[in-house]
């Protein structure tokens, strides 16, 4: 199922043991990493002073063929692509076209009758922050199965979801408690759609993907002829069930591909964004991204730390996979610093082991160890 992984790097602890090459070579730091492990494919990128310094591909499209990877395939980020869908009600919000304390019973008004109570009174903060005490997923996804081959607007399949979605009774009293979940990305998706008229996709390629120049960036899996993701030492190229993957109106989840620079171009704004030079939104919408809720590890959509492998934060974190592919990004903002990385493989075929190796390497050279208490 899409996205299992939570925002916390807490694995990284392990990779602060590896040493920092003295010159950074990215290719080499891939290679090493990769040895011996049967991820068929890595993507790293290196972020500093505004821009890519550094970025590397190695490994095969698919396992079973011989054709590289090259430097603009397509990668499916998993739930790093969350963060972006954040970026894309923030835009909304400072229009004036949605407001982040409005209740969900206001913005969703033919559907509140329907929720449970407990749903009614929900911000857009509590929905894109993990404390809206709704389950990571509808209870029922056998019932929502039908998503992988239904032909219908991915706009009426996110209405349909979510409307059963909060009948699911909560798993925490909202607002109260962190609770990693999928579902309250597609609420708020929704919930866009619905005050705006246009479906997702629209919305993020004209609020996100263009004011950025992103201009390589797909919704759902990657198709034929490009980078496929792996599991159980296979590529994985259909997807029926949600034991598969997930279905494309998925995407607000975090069920979106791209090419390494495309997501980099993303992440260069976040570090911008956090020293106020920030070009998509305004700095107090960067600022509430950014910094961790009361009583949470998470901002909007970005895990917070103090620090990370011994490194000196406040570093930004997250981390996604469908279970075919395993993407991490790691941002140190104070630094303007930043490394993304990602494998065509689930993490139970070391994609997980392989890319903290490469990124506890980089971090040296990212930041600074982190003082003395």
């Amino acid at each position: 199922m899409l996205i299992r992984t939570i925002a916390a790097l807490a694995a990284f602890a392990l990779a602060a043991a590896t040493p920092a090459f003295a010159s950074e070579n990215l290719d080499d730091i891939v290679k090493g990493a990769m040895a011996g492990a049967k991820v068929p494919a890595v993507g790293v990128v290196v972020m500093r002073d505004g821009k890519i310094t550094g970025q590397a591909v190695r490994g095969l499209r698919r396992i079973d063929r011989q054709t590289p990877v090259g430097e603009d395939d397509m990668w499916l980020i998993g739930s790093t692509g969350k963060v972006m869908t954040v970026a894309m009600v923030a835009r909304l919000v400072e229009r004036g076209v949605l407001a982040w304390d409005a209740p969900l019973e206001d913005m969703l008004p033919d559907l509140a009758q329907g929720m449970r109570p407990e749903y009614r009174k929900l911000t857009l903060v509590q929905l894109l922050s993990h404390q809206a005490g709704l389950p990571r997923d509808l209870k029922d996804l056998r019932s929502a199965e039908h998503s992988f081959t239904d032909k219908q607007p991915f706009t009426r399949q996110r209405l349909s979801y979510i409307a059963k979605a909060l009948k699911d009774r909560p798993d925490a009293v909202p607002g109260t408690a962190f609770g990693y979940s999928n579902t309250g990305f597609l609420v708020a998706a929704v919930i866009a759609e619905r005050v705006t008229g246009e479906s997702y996709e629209n919305l993020m390629r004209k609020e996100v993907f263009q004011p950025l120049g992103m201009r390589d960036v797909g919704f759902g899996n990657t198709s034929d002829g490009q980078n496929r993701g792996h599991r159980d030492g296979k590529p994985t190229l259909k997807m029926s069930k949600f034991d598969d993957g997930a279905p494309p109106m998925f995407a607000p989840a975090g069920f979106l591909h791209m090419t390494l620079g495309d997501w980099a171009r993303f992440n260069l704004d976040q570090l911008a964004g956090g020293k106020g030079q920030g070009k998509l939104l305004t700095p107090a919408s960067y600022r509430l991204m950014q910094t961790a809720q009361p009583g949470s590890p998470a901002g909007l959509d970005w895990g917070v730390q103090a620090s990370i492998a011994g490194r000196q934060g406040p570093v930004l974190v997250h981390q996604g996979s469908d279970g075919n592919w395993l993407a991490i990004a790691v941002l140190f903002p104070e630094q303007g610093t930043g490394a993304l990385a990602v494998a065509n493989a689930s993490p139970d075929m070391g994609a997980g082991q392989v890319l903290n190796t490469v990124l506890g390497t980089l971090f040296p050279t990212l930041s600074p160890a982190k003082k003395a208490p």
